[in-house]
C-alpha cells in the first residue's frame, strides 16, 4: 500500500476562512463541492435529521471500502489523479467537507487525517481503516463500517457479490497455471493479497524498505517465476537477472470507488505473467500509476 501523506501547512490558515464561511449560513459553493447529503426536517419541527451518513475519506482506497459498506455520500480528500500526495494542497472545500462529515476514514500510515479534522473543527468520528485487499480483511472492514454507518444490509449484499467475483477470478487464475502447477512468487508485502488471489506459492516477501543485497541474493535463490511489485511504491526491477517476470499490482481503486476492478485488473496482470506474455516491469514503473 502506498505511504501517503498530505502537506498540512495551509490547513490552519484555511480553517479560519472556513469558520467565517460557516458563520454566514446558507448554501455555498463549497457545500456543493463537498457532496453533503441533504437533511430532512424532523417530524416534530425540531433539528433536521440526516437520511444517510456523510463520509469523508483521505483516499480512494478508504472511499471504496466506505462505498462497499453502503455509504452513498463519500468525499475523497486526495484526488486519485495525484501521484504524490505530499504535493497536494487541501482546498477550502476539503475542509468544508470534513467540517460537515459524520465520519472521517483514514489509514494508520496517514497521520495527517487527524490534523485535517482538527483544522476544520469537525466533530466527525475518526475511523481507522485497515487498508489491505486480502479478502478476509476487506470483508471484516466492510462489515465494521456497515455497522457504524447503519448500512449493514447493504454491506452484506456487497459481500455476497464480492465473494462470488473473487471465487470466479481465483478459479480462472488456477486454470491458467502453466502445466497446472501453482507458480512460485516473491511479493512486496502490500501485494501479498494478489498472490493469494492467484493461489500462488509465496516463497518470499520484500519491502516496504529497500531490498538489501543480502535479501536480494536470498530471494533470487528461491527461483520465483513471478515477482509482484507494488505499483505505488515501486523501486524498479526487484530481482534483476533472476529470470522472474515482474508484474505491477495496483492497490488503489479509481474515482468510481469500485473495489472489484482492482481484483479484475490484478487477475489480468497475473494471467499475463503466468502465460509468459506480459512484459517484465522496468525501473520507474511507479510514475504511471493512477
Amino acid at each position: 500500500m502506498a505511504r501517503t501523506s498530505v502537506r498540512i501547512s495551509s490547513l490552519l490558515a484555511l480553517s479560519a476562512a472556513l469558520l467565517l464561511t460557516a458563520g454566514c449560513g446558507g448554501d455555498t459553493a463549497s457545500d456543493a463541492a463537498s457532496g453533503t447529503a441533504s437533511d430532512t426536517p424532523a417530524a416534530s419541527g425540531g433539528a433536521p435529521k440526516k437520511d444517510k451518513p456523510v463520509v469523508v475519506v483521505t483516499t480512494t482506497w478508504e472511499g471504496a471500502f466506505a462505498k462497499a459498506a453502503g455509504a452513498e455520500d463519500v468525499k475523497v480528500i486526495v484526488p486519485q489523479s495525484v501521484q504524490h500526495a505530499p504535493d497536494y494542497d487541501p482546498k477550502p472545500s476539503d475542509l468544508a467537507a470534513v467540517a460537515k462529515a459524520d465520519f472521517v476514514l483514514y489509514a494508520p500510515f496517514e497521520p495527517y487525517a487527524a490534523k485535517i479534522k482538527a483544522a476544520a473543527g469537525s466533530k466527525a468520528k475518526l475511523v481507522e481503516v485497515n487498508l489491505d485487499n486480502d479478502p478476509d480483511k476487506v470483508n471484516a472492514e466492510v462489515a465494521k463500517l456497515g455497522a457504524l454507518f447503519g448500512t449493514a444490509e447493504a454491506a452484506a449484499r456487497w459481500k455476497t457479490g464480492f465473494d462470488t467475483e473473487y471465487a470466479k477470478l481465483n478459479t480462472e487464475l488456477r486454470a491458467a497455471w502453466p502445466g497446472g502447477k501453482a507458480p512460485s512468487v516473491v511479493t512486496q508485502v502490500f501485494t501479498a493479497w494478489a498472490a493469494k488471489l492467484a493461489g500462488a506459492t509465496t516463497v518470499g516477501t520484500f519491502g516496504p524498505e529497500a531490498v538489501t543485497p543480502a535479501r536480494l541474493a536470498e530471494l533470487s535463490a528461491k527461483k520465483p517465476a513471478l515477482v509482484l511489485d507494488n505499483a505505488h511504491m515501486s523501486t524498479g526491477t526487484v530481482l534483476p537477472d533472476s529470470g522472474a517476470r515482474q508484474l505491477k499490482i495496483v492497490n488503489y481503486p479509481g474515482d468510481d470507488l469500485d473495489l472489484l476492478p482492482v481484483y479484475r485488473n490484478a487477475a489480468a496482470e497475473l494471467k499475463k505473467g503466468a502465460g509468459g506474455g506480459g512484459p517484465v516491469a522496468r525501473a520507474g514503473t511507479a510514475a504511471d500509476v493512477p
